[in-house]
């Protein structure tokens, strides 16, 4: 019988898969240069091209199952995947979330659900690419949702309002979630919420109004109107009155990303900053000569190289199956803040050319700016550690 590999020969030989995968996102990413993202940034365009040659490279699937197509790898290579598109200039926004939203489906979804979408979305003939979850009135308090799905025979009947639903006009799929029974008549908060999948070509016009926000970033969010929405009660997605779970579930792992995509934005400014630093001289010498200068940006490295490691540790765990919400929530608090603090290294590092649109700068500091506020904001993170890490009295 063949010797089996000890543990550290697994983790060495996944190791090397992971750098293996690094190496052919950067290879990808090199055919859309920075100046390809600029032009999207500028019109509000959509990168099909891009998105469908990652997706027929196999990179939006990582997480699917072989059986259905995908490579049935874990979070710590998706991750991989999202920081090097990150790090070469790129606007992972465009796509991540069919990561973490195809998540719901296959953890929660029926045989037939599976059957039906998965290979669809591994092969990139269906796109699953939104969670339609925040509402104007209620933001992060998802529990207190107003839209509504009322059971009509063989149908759910959808009403209500959602804002900041990104990309679902380049989707062919959403997952919704919606309450099932009024909240005064649950006994528990979570409770009475549902979650089911919308076929968004077929909705819309036909009691889905979708209008595109305008923002500070190209992220390509709109706000959605459901006005008495027919969807097949076959669509529902896990059970009904448990639909807050099956979003939940898909949100450690969505953390996870959005940390490692910052990681990626960080080591883009950390690159940028330390390569301008070296070449541009001022005062008969390179500026990256005085102290002032590479203090920064050196303390900026620390910071994105530790939130590299907690990323690492929670993806790890997530792919385990052990709990990691902390973690998650840690590693994208700390990757959006060493980011965000990156971005503004580069910037003062580049002083006035930071500003100009041909060094790029500019658009990724907005584009990194987002992750302190959503998916989650800080705020919210630290309220959860306080309560639950920390056994502190709840503060909301």
């Amino acid at each position: 019988m063949a010797e089996q590999p000890v543990e550290g020969q697994q983790a060495d030989s996944r190791d090397e898969q992971i750098e293996h995968i690094r190496m052919a996102v950067r290879q990808l990413c090199t055919k859309y240069g920075e100046d390809y993202w600029l032009e999207m940034d500028r019109n509000h365009g959509y990168p099909s091209d891009f998105v469908a040659e990652l997706t027929q490279a196999g990179f939006l699937g990582v997480l699917i199952p072989e059986q259905y197509g995908g490579s049935g790898l874990g979070v710590l290579e998706a991750a991989a995947v999202m920081e090097e598109v990150c790090r070469s200039g790129a606007h992972a926004g465009v796509c991540h979330a069919q990561m973490y939203v195809m998540g719901s489906v296959l953890r929660h979804g029926s045989v037939e659900q599976k059957s039906k979408y998965l290979p669809q979305i591994a092969s990139g003939e269906l796109r699953l690419q939104s969670f339609g979850v925040t509402e104007p009135t209620t933001g992060s308090d998802t529990t207190s949702l107003k839209t509504t799905a009322r059971r009509d025979g063989d149908a759910y009947v959808i009403n209500g309002q959602k804002v900041w639903i990104s990309r679902i006009q380049h989707s062919d799929l959403m997952l919704l979630l919606a309450r099932t029974t009024d909240k005064d008549k649950t006994t528990r908060k979570t409770e009475g919420l549902s979650t089911f999948i919308i076929d968004v070509k077929a909705a819309e016009g036909n009691g889905l109004e979708i209008r595109p926000i305008e923002s500070m970033i190209n992220h390509h969010s709109c706000e959605l109107f459901f006005d008495d929405l027919r969807i097949p009660a076959e669509n529902l997605l896990g059970e009904e009155g448990k639909g807050f779970r099956v979003i939940l579930d898909g949100m450690n792992a969505e953390r996870i990303l959005i940390a490692a995509e910052c990681v990626g934005d960080g080591r883009y400014f950390i690159d940028k900053a330390s390569t301008y630093a070296s070449d541009r001289e001022v005062f008969g010498r390179a500026i990256g000569h005085n102290q002032g200068v590479q203090f920064p940006i050196a303390r900026a490295y620390t910071q994105v190289e530790a939130a590299s490691l907690m990323v690492d540790k929670a993806a790890r765990m997530f792919d385990a199956g052990k709990p990691c919400g902390a973690e998650a929530n840690m590693a994208k608090m700390l990757a959006s803040e060493a980011s965000w603090q990156a971005g503004d290294v580069c910037m003062q590092t580049h002083g006035g050319f930071a500003f100009a649109k041909e060094y790029h700068i500019e658009r990724k500091f907005r584009e990194t700016r987002l992750y302190q506020i959503a998916p989650i904001s800080t705020n919210l993170i630290l309220s959860y550690l306080a309560e639950h890490v920390l056994e502190m009295p709840r503060s909301y």
